[in-house]
C-alpha cells in the first residue's frame, strides 16, 4: 500500500511538473535558511564545552562598585588563584592566561610578528583538555621559556622538519619549543598561535589590581554560590591592606573596598554569550542575537509551511474532480487521506534534498557574513541527516495535513458539478495564514532598516576627534633611538598636516586603573573612581583633532609635564569636582600625584554600547605606533615615500600600517553582520510570504471564474475586476501590517536599549515598510487578477 502511495504521489508531481516545483523551491529556502540558522546556533550554544571539565571550570571575575555605577573585569591580580585554592579546599586547581602584545618571533631568516601569544600556568592545557600532538602535556610548559605551537604555527617556521627541541627568538629572546597542539577549538572564548610558560615567582603577589585572566576548578559537589558568599573575607584579608598603602587612605576607608570590590564566579560555558565586561580578549556574542535568530529560523519555516499549505490548497481545484471519481469508484477518506499525506512528505523529503543542496553553494557566504566557519560536513553526519529527514517527515505532516483534509472532505457530486467552494472557516484559515505570513515579512523589513539605521548611526557620529586620513603606523617601537627624527622626517612631507608617537589609538580602552582624588581637595563629592589611562605627546590632541576644554595641552618644553594630566569632561564630573579643576590633584593606585593641567572634551574612544568613561591622559612615552594625519590625495606615493624611509632606517620589523576609520569599522563588526543577515531573511520572508499569496490568490480566482465571467458578460470592465480581486488580498496584508506595527516596535525597542548611544525608531520606518510589503502583494495578486479579468467569459460560462 505505500508503494502504491509512492508511485501515484510521484505520477502526481510530475504531471504537474512547474507547480511541484515551485511549492518544492519555497518550502526548500525555508529548510535552507533554518538548517543555515541552526549550523550557527549550535556553535554559538557549545562554546567552551570542549573541555572534559567545562561543567566544573569557572573564570574568576572582579566587579567594583563606584560613584558611577558597577565595572565588571574578566582579569584578576597574580595571586587571586592560588590564594583562593589555598583558603578553599572544595578548589582542586587554579590557573591563568595572560596574552602578550605583539611581537617579532625568528628562526634563521625566517620572522613573522604574532599577535597571539600567549603566558599560561603550566597546568593550563591539561584543565582545558587541549591535547599535544608532540611532548608531553604534564612537563611541557614547567620550565621557564618553553613554548607550546600549534601546528600550522610550527609548520611556518619549520616546514616539515622537528620543532620539538628547536629554539626560536621571541624580541630575540630565545624560547625553546617543546609542544605542539593542533589549535585552540574554533568554540573556544580564547586562542592563540603559541603558549609560552608563565613565571611569576618574582613578582610581588598583589591581589588589589586586574591583569591574568584566571580560572578555578571545583569539586564536583561544591556550590559556586556558596563559594562566592565567602571571598569578602579575602578581599578584607588581602586586598584592604594593598588598598590603605596604595592610595595612602585610613584603615577606615579602605574598609570599604569589602562591599565594592567583588570577586565573582562565571561558568566558562556562559563567557561567549553572557560575558559583557570589559578587556574580553575576543567579542563576545550575545544571548539576545541566539533568541533573535533562533526566533528568525522557527519563523522562516513556518513561513515555508504556510506557503506549502496554500500552495497545494490553490491545486485542488485542479483535482476536485479526481478525488470525485475515487470517491465513486469506493475509495474511502482515509485512503485519499494518507494518499496526499504521501504526496506532501514525498514533496518535503525532495524539498529537504534541494535544501541541502542549496546549503552547500550558500554556506561559504553565509560563513563570511555570519564570522563563522561551519563545514558542510556538519549537515551530512549521520546524527543530522536523521534530524534532517525527521524534519522533512514532520513538516510534511504538518504542511500536508490541512490540504489532505480539505482535497478529501470534497462531495461527490458538488466537485464532479465542478463546485469546490469551500467553507467559511476554512476560507478565515487560510487568510489568517496571509495575515501571519505577511505580519512577519513586514517585521522583518522593520527590523532590517532599524538594524542599519543604528549602525549607520554609530558609524557616523560626532565621535569628537576626526578618525579620517588618519594612517596608523605600527611596530615603531622597533627604530629605537631613531623614532623621533623618523618622525620629524614624515613632518617634513607635503602630504602629512601632523604626526604623534603614541600605542594608545581612540579606538581601544587603554590599561583600566584606578585614580583617587585627594580628600584636601574640599569640594570634590567622591573620593575614588576608575578611568582609562592613555600615554601620549604634546601632538597627540592637534594630530586627533580634539578639542581642551578647559586648561592647556602638554608642552614640550615644560618639565613639570612629567607630573601632569589632562583628564576628559567625563572623569571631572565623576570624580565630583566643583569649580575649575585646573590645578586640582589627583592620586593615581600606588600614590602616584598628577596636576590637573587640561581638560579635553568628551569624545567616544569605544564602541556607542558604553557610555564614555573616564579618562586620564599622561604625557610619557608609548612608542608602539605613529599615528599620521594625511592629504587625501595621492594616498597611495605617501604610503611608498614612508615605505622607503622606514627601510633607510634599518628598523627590526617589515612597515606595517593600517587606517584609523578600518579599525573603527572593527567595533561594530557583529552589528554589521546581523544587519546584513536581517537582510537576507527578510528577502527570503517575502518571497516566501509572496508564494503563499500567489497559491492563495489563484485557489481564490479560480474559485470565482464563474463569477467574473457573469460580471464581464454584464459590462464589467478588466480594471475594475482587476481591482475588486486585489483588493480582497490587499485588505489582508493591510491587516497583517497594522499587527506587526507594534509588535515590531516593542521588539526593537527592546533590542536598541542595549546600546548607550542611539537612534530613535521613526515612523516613517513603519510607513515604507507597509508600502513595500503592500506593493509586493499588490504585484503578486495582479499577475492573476489580471489573467483572469481578460479571461474570455464564455469559456468560464459554457458548461452552463
Amino acid at each position: 500500500m505505500i508503494k502504491n502511495y509512492i508511485i501515484i504521489a510521484w505520477r502526481s508531481l510530475t504531471k504537474n511538473k512547474v507547480f511541484s516545483l515551485i511549492n518544492m523551491f519555497g518550502l526548500a529556502v525555508g529548510l535552507a535558511c533554518c538548517m543555515l540558522i541552526t549550523g550557527y546556533l549550535y556553535q554559538e550554544l557549545t562554546y567552551d564545552t570542549y573541555s572534559a571539565n567545562a561543567k566544573q571550570l569557572y573564570r574568576v571575575n572582579l566587579s567594583t562598585i563606584g560613584n558611577a555605577g558597577t565595572d565588571v573585569y574578566p582579569l584578576v591580580d597574580v595571586a587571586v588563584g592560588e590564594g583562593m585554592k589555598n583558603a578553599f579546599p572544595e578548589i582542586k586547581a587554579t590557573t591563568r592566561l595572560n596574552f602578550m602584545p605583539p611581537m617579532f618571533m625568528e628562526f634563521g631568516t625566517t620572522q613573522f610578528k604574532e599577535t597571539q601569544l600567549a603566558r599560561i600556568d603550566s597546568n593550563f592545557l591539561q584543565i582545558f583538555s587541549i591535547p599535544l600532538l608532540e611532548g608531553d602535556t604534564k612537563t611541557a610548559l614547567l620550565e621557564p621559556n618553553s613554548v607550546v605551537l600549534t601546528k600550522e604555527m610550527a609548520k611556518k617556521y619549520f616546514g616539515d622538519a622537528p620543532a620539538i627541541g628547536k629554539i626560536l627568538l621571541l624580541a630575540k629572546e630565545p624560547v625553546k619549543v617543546t609542544g605542539i597542539i593542533n589549535k585552540v577549538p574554533d568554540n573556544s572564548h580564547f586562542h592563540a598561535d603559541a603558549f609560552l610558560s608563565l613565571d611569576t615567582r618574582n613578582r610581588q603577589q598583589t591581589w588589589s589590581n586586574i591583569s591574568f585572566y584566571t580560572y578555578i576548578l571545583l569539586d564536583k559537589k561544591a556550590s559556586p554560590k556558596k563559594l562566592e558568599a565567602q571571598f569578602p573575607q579575602l578581599v578584607a584579608k588581602y586586598v584592604v591592606p594593598e588598598i590603605q598603602r596604595d592610595m595612602g587612605v585610613s584603615l577606615s576607608e579602605a574598609q570599604k573596598s569589602v562591599n565594592t570590590f567583588i570577586f565573582s564566579l562565571q561558568p566558562i560555558t556562559d563567557i561567549h554569550l553572557h560575558s559583557h565586561t570589559k578587556f574580553e580578549r575576543e567579542a563576545n556574542g550575545d544571548i539576545n542575537y541566539i533568541y533573535i535568530f533562533g526566533a528568525l529560523a522557527i519563523f522562516i519555516l513556518i513561513l515555508a509551511c504556510i506557503n506549502f499549505t496554500n500552495l497545494s490548497t490553490a491545486a485542488s481545484a485542479k483535482r476536485s474532480k479526481e478525488v470525485g471519481i475515487r470517491k465513486v469508484l469506493g475509495s474511502l477518506k482515509s485512503s485519499l487521506v494518507n494518499q496526499f499525506l504521501a504526496e506532501s512528505v514525498l514533496l518535503t523529503t525532495l524539498a529537504m534534498v534541494f535544501a541541502l543542496v542549496m546549503v552547500y553553494f550558500l554556506l561559504p557566504y553565509f560563513n563570511s557574513v555570519a564570522g563563522k566557519n561551519t563545514n558542510i560536513q556538519f549537515y551530512l553526519n549521520y546524527k543530522a541527516l536523521f534530524v534532517e529527514l525527521l524534519v522533512a517527515l514532520i513538516v510534511g505532516i504538518a504542511a500536508g495535513i490541512y490540504p489532505a483534509f480539505f482535497i478529501s472532505s470534497f462531495k461527490i457530486l458538488s466537485v464532479l458539478k465542478g463546485n469546490t467552494n469551500s467553507q467559511n472557516n476554512k476560507s478565515l484559515l487560510r487568510n489568517g495564514l496571509i495575515v501571519f505570513q505577511f505580519g512577519i515579512s513586514t517585521a522583518f523589513i522593520i527590523g532590517t532598516k532599524v538594524v542599519y539605521q543604528q549602525l549607520h548611526y554609530m558609524q557616523n557620529q560626532k565621535l569628537g576627534y576626526d578618525k579620517d586620513q588618519v594612517l596608523v603606523i605600527n611596530d615603531t617601537y622597533t627604530l629605537k633611538n631613531n623614532l623621533v627624527p623618523f618622525k620629524n622626517q614624515l613632518l617634513q612631507n607635503k602630504q602629512v598636516v601632523n604626526a604623534t608617537i603614541s600605542s594608545d589609538v581612540p579606538v581601544k580602552t587603554g590599561d583600566g586603573t584606578q585614580i583617587y582624588l585627594k580628600s584636601t581637595t574640599e569640594n570634590a563629592g567622591h573620593s575614588e573612581i576608575h578611568a582609562n589611562i592613555y600615554h601620549v605627546d604634546e601632538s597627540y590632541l592637534p594630530t586627533m583633532g580634539m578639542k581642551i576644554a578647559a586648561g592647556r595641552n602638554f608642552s614640550a618644553v615644560s618639565h613639570g609635564d612629567s607630573s601632569a594630566v589632562i583628564v576628559n569632561e567625563t572623569t571631572i564630573k565623576e570624580l565630583g569636582i566643583k569649580g575649575d579643576p585646573i590645578g586640582k590633584t589627583i592620586v593615581r593606585s600606588g600614590q602616584h600625584e598628577f596636576n590637573i593641567v587640561g581638560v579635553v572634551k568628551d569624545f567616544h574612544y569605544s564602541s556607542a554600547k558604553e557610555k564614555i568613561a573616564p579618562l586620564m591622559m599622561l604625557y610619557g612615552a608609548s612608542n608602539g605606533s605613529i599615528m599620521v594625519k594625511v592629504k587625501p590625495a595621492n594616498v597611495a606615493g605617501l604610503l611608498a615615500d614612508i615605505k622607503q624611509q622606514w627601510d633607510d632606517y634599518h628598523a627590526d620589523s617589515p612597515f606595517s600600517y593600517s587606517f584609523l576609520d578600518d579599525q573603527f569599522a572593527q567595533l561594530y563588526v557583529a552589528e554589521a553582520r546581523t544587519g546584513k543577515i536581517f537582510t537576507s531573511f527578510a528577502v527570503l520572508a517575502v518571497i516566501i510570504a509572496s508564494l503563499g499569496l500567489f497559491g492563495l490568490s489563484a485557489f481564490t480566482i479560480r474559485q470565482r471564474v464563474k463569477e467574473i465571467g457573469i460580471r464581464k458578460v454584464l459590462g464589467a470592465s478588466e480594471v475594475s475586476i482587476t481591482g475588486m480581486l486585489s483588493a480582497q488580498f490587499l485588505k489582508l496584508v493591510a491587516i497583517a501590517i497594522v499587527i506587526s506595527f507594534p509588535l515590531t516596535w516593542y521588539a526593537m525597542h527592546k533590542w536598541l536599549q542595549e546600546f548607550a548611544y542611539r537612534v530613535d525608531i521613526q515612523w516613517w520606518v513603519f510607513v515604507l515598510a507597509g508600502a513595500i510589503a503592500l506593493m509586493v502583494a499588490f504585484i503578486t495578486v495582479s499577475f492573476q487578477s489580471v489573467k483572469a479579468a481578460l479571461a474570455n467569459p464564455v469559456k468560464s460560462l459554457r458548461s452552463e
